[in-house]
């Protein structure tokens, strides 16, 4: 009924048995709408998992749409919207998981309880004297069957046979004491063994069928499909968590390493503005020695010049001086005077 309404839903539109107006406050629904089930479009909703078992959680309030399901699975938003309904799918199996688990601790605490079951009580004379005779009987009657088998006589023998199961029964009943119902339950539990992944009590060594019925049942299935749900959620978290921190430990040391590098950086770009700063202040130093030697140069050049221009100053002055003592020693001989009067008119 399902799959035909979801083939008419498909081929007319989910509003096709609206009416006019119906339809013109009619809304189509999208799977990103609350109304839809975002477990069912992630993994699996665990209300379909349980039904008509003990654990069955009734039906999803949500709309479960196959056609939703693929639009999600193709939308670009789908790796968006993955996280958020898997943590939360995650959130409501891990409470079922939890209930589970307490259940399995009770069924634990029940199977190890030490039942003492309490002898049978001795078994009355008259009853005695029956069993006897029942003994002697079947002791009889298997004599007889031997002997019928070695004479051939099959069917005589069978019949003997059934007559000594019914006198085995009558011995058994016979034997068998009433006991209390609750201690015959305990005692029967304790043959009894506990399923780990749903909680449901099995009998130890049971036949192989009924073991695989057990395991291939809903509830047996559906709570293995949680409990591995949530343990590959919790690896690829923990995967998600280990990637991150090795992630922010790579940052941090690429942080480092730049940190280390501009302060290297930094230490040679200083010293290689200590080391142009040097050579500029030798430079400086060395310009203004060249300019203290061209200037005491052209200190000495002129000091030089002046002496050389006062001693040929000063030469000429002796030199004139020299004359001029000359000419007034010889003005002061009479033959000098009379030279120079007749050269000089005055």
């Amino acid at each position: 009924m399902d799959a035909q309404r979801a083939l008419l839903d498909e081929l007319m539109g989910s509003a096709r048995n609206l009416t006019e107006e119906e339809r013109r406050g009619h809304k189509e629904i999208t799977w990103d709408d609350k109304e839809v089930c975002g477990f069912y479009m992630v993994k699996f909703c665990p209300h379909d998992l349980f039904v008509n078992t003990r654990s069955d959680l009734g039906p999803c309030p949500k709309i479960h749409d196959p056609k939703l399901k693929e639009s999600f699975e193709s939308s670009p938003r789908h790796d968006s919207y993955v996280p958020k309904f898997e943590a939360e799918l995650a959130h409501f199996c891990e409470k079922l998981v939890m209930d589970l688990d307490r259940r399995v601790k009770r069924g634990r605490e029940r199977l190890a309880q030490e039942v003492e079951v309490p002898p049978p009580p001795p078994v009355p004379v008259e009853k005695s004297e029956q069993l006897s005779v029942l003994e002697e009987k079947i002791k009889n009657l298997l004599e007889s069957v031997e002997a019928l088998g070695e004479a051939g006589k099959v069917d005589e023998a069978e019949a003997l046979m059934r007559k000594v199961d019914l006198l085995n029964i009558e011995k058994t009943a016979l034997t068998l004491q009433p006991q209390n119902d609750k201690v015959l339950m305990l005692a029967q539990e304790k043959k009894m063994a506990l399923c780990e992944t749903c909680g449901s009590f099995l009998i130890a060594n049971d036949a192989l069928e009924r073991t695989q019925s057990h395991v291939t049942g809903k509830q047996h299935i559906g709570y293995g499909m949680v409990r591995d749900f949530l343990a590959e959620y919790k690896e690829a978290k923990e995967k998600a968590r280990e990637e991150e921190r090795l992630a922010r430990e790579k940052e941090a040391e690429e942080r480092r390493k730049q940190r280390e590098k501009e302060v290297e950086g930094r230490r040679r770009s200083g010293s290689a503005d200590r080391d142009k700063n040097r050579h500029r202040e030798s430079d400086r130093r060395d310009r203004e020695r060249s300019r203290d030697r061209n200037s005491r140069g052209s200190r000495d050049m002129g000091r030089a010049s002046e002496r050389r221009h006062n001693s040929f100053r000063n030469g000429g002055d002796r030199s004139r001086d020299r004359y001029r003592e000359h000419d007034r020693s010889r003005s002061r001989s009479p033959g000098g005077r009379r030279r120079r009067s007749s050269r000089s008119p005055y």
